[in-house]
């Protein structure tokens, strides 16, 4: 799951007259004779900060492959500032829209806040201004297909990667051609949805500096410090609750090591100092991470950053690697520290193996955390104390956990949870739904972690209080880069009553 699914960043924008209803919005640079091509308003549909705001990558190479198509574009991001939705309407007059949604709620199972409930209101905003086609996309749009077109009204839709199915939908509409062999495409025909197969391409194209709008580029280095890269897509693993095959694929492909050294030299050029590597698991492959290390290194980019890493098949030398190169912060996606229940989540790796990988970050004085989630399946009150007791074997660590399993389709836990009851064939999973294991109780799971958080200060259970979040902000405004979980123990040391929060 990693800080994608416990901390997601991204929602809508904010209803008529709040303050936080206007937008910054670039254009994108196109070539003398791509003068012809249509012009198209991006917005990136996100208004949550906790804990950072996060600059929306997918959008940016969307915007690459528009631009390199002939395309004109301008992006306009909700949190960013500037003008209204409707004043930028009537500014630029597009002649399509793309809507860009990426997460679809908290996966806070006490808070089960949501972030799509103003796709109706911001699809109704764009009909009344203008017309001309709607197209929604981004990962969230791309597990809940027919609901999100039904609220958002948009004309069409895109599953998966976006780069190929909207500008061959801009073209079929252009030429006035069928949608048939438009990959990822949502569409109405006959009275019927249609869903085409989603495109799975062998590589993306290396992001340019027009990509990522400077404007938009400086508010998110103000808000978070940091800015992000992908080295690859998919995801060949199988954990049971999780979404990346679904979206992207179930085979990782990975970006060539010189493009990820670019785009490193990218960022430091915008002002960047810290990057978060967004790839499910970095570490796919031994001679993915080497190559990617020693082509930054060959760079002398001098920027710290953090990433994903699967706490199996790591070794000495490879953590030397890429600490040499800048990796500063590590996010373990381990869920569990019990054998059992990681077996049950289809982990693919023991705690033995979290073991070894934290060993190897403590060695290298790399600061890292764990990602849990407690009361998944195979979860008990004992497994929860094995593991609990296990924890205290890992040194230097931030154990971040969480209650529930959000449940999403096209996941193996969704066929799980409808064979045991727990949902029907025609359960919304659009409103937040977990699965919590038989004979646990989301209050008695709390209880328990709770417990472990009053002894061992590196436990953060559920949604951190506002004391917390308010020190986050205090130190990105100090100027302090990178995920800010690494000071949470030592505040909760001087603290021990007042900073963590129960999620409730």
């Amino acid at each position: 799951m990693g800080a994608h699914g416990l901390f997601p960043n991204s929602a809508g924008f904010d209803r008529v007259g709040s303050s936080s209803n206007r937008l910054s919005s670039t254009g994108g640079l196109c070539h003398p004779e791509n003068s012809m091509g249509s012009k198209v308003l991006l917005i990136s549909n996100n208004r949550c900060t906790t804990p950072d705001a996060v600059f929306p990558l997918g959008l940016a190479y969307l915007n690459s492959a528009l631009r390199r198509a002939g395309h004109h574009t301008l992006w306009a991001d909700s949190l960013a500032g500037g003008e209204s939705i409707e004043s930028v309407l009537a500014r630029y007059q597009p002649d399509a829209i793309g809507i860009s949604v990426r997460n679809i709620d908290d996966v806070i199972i006490c808070k089960r806040e949501t972030f799509f409930d103003n796709l109706s209101w911001l699809g109704a905003t764009i009909r009344r201004k203008i017309k001309c086609p709607v197209v929604v996309g981004g990962s969230g749009f791309s597990i809940f297909p027919r609901q999100l077109l039904e609220l958002s009204g948009a004309d069409y839709g895109i599953c998966g990667e976006g780069e190929t199915g909207f500008v061959c939908l801009l073209a079929a509409l252009s030429n006035s051609r069928g949608f048939s062999g438009i990959p990822g495409l949502v569409y109405r025909e006959n009275g019927n949805l249609v869903i085409n197969p989603p495109a799975v391409s062998p590589g993306t194209r290396p992001l340019e500096d027009g990509d990522r709008p400077t404007s938009i580029a400086e508010y998110y280095l103000r808000a978070s410090g940091m800015m992000n890269v992908q080295t690859q897509r998919g995801c060949a693993c199988h954990c049971c609750y999780c979404t990346y095959p679904v979206i992207e694929g179930s085979r990782h492909r990975h970006h060539s090591a010189e493009s990820v050294a670019d785009e490193f030299a990218q960022l430091q050029r915008l002002g960047a100092h810290y990057a978060f590597i967004v790839d499910s698991v970095f570490n796919s492959s031994i001679r993915h991470v080497t190559e990617i290390c020693e082509a930054i290194l060959r760079r002398g980019v001098k920027l710290s950053w953090a990433c994903f890493l699967r706490p199996q098949g790591l070794t000495l030398e490879m953590m030397k690697l890429m600490k040499r190169a800048g990796l500063a912060h590590i996010e373990f996606g381990s869920d569990s520290f019990s054998d059992e229940v990681l077996a049950a989540y289809q982990k693919g790796f023991t705690f033995d193996d979290i073991l070894h990988s934290s060993e190897l970050a403590s060695q290298e004085n790399i600061d890292f955390c764990h990602f849990l989630i407690s009361g998944g399946p195979g979860e008990t009150m004992e497994t929860l104390r094995r593991g609990f007791e296990a924890s205290l074997r890992i040194r230097n660590a931030v154990m971040m956990a969480v209650v529930g399993m959000r449940i999403y389709p096209g996941t193996p836990l969704s066929q799980q949870a409808l064979t045991e009851g727990c949902i029907g064939r025609d359960s919304d999973l659009l409103r937040p739904t977990y699965y919590l294991a038989p004979g646990l109780s989301v209050d008695g799971v709390f209880a328990q972690l709770t417990d472990f958080a009053r002894r061992a200060p590196n436990w953060i259970v559920g949604d951190p209080v506002p004391a917390y979040t308010s020190l986050i902000g205090r130190l990105r405004k100090k100027g302090t880069v990178g995920p800010l979980w690494s000071y949470f123990s030592t505040i909760q040391r001087l603290w021990p009553q007042g900073v963590n929060g129960n999620g409730k």
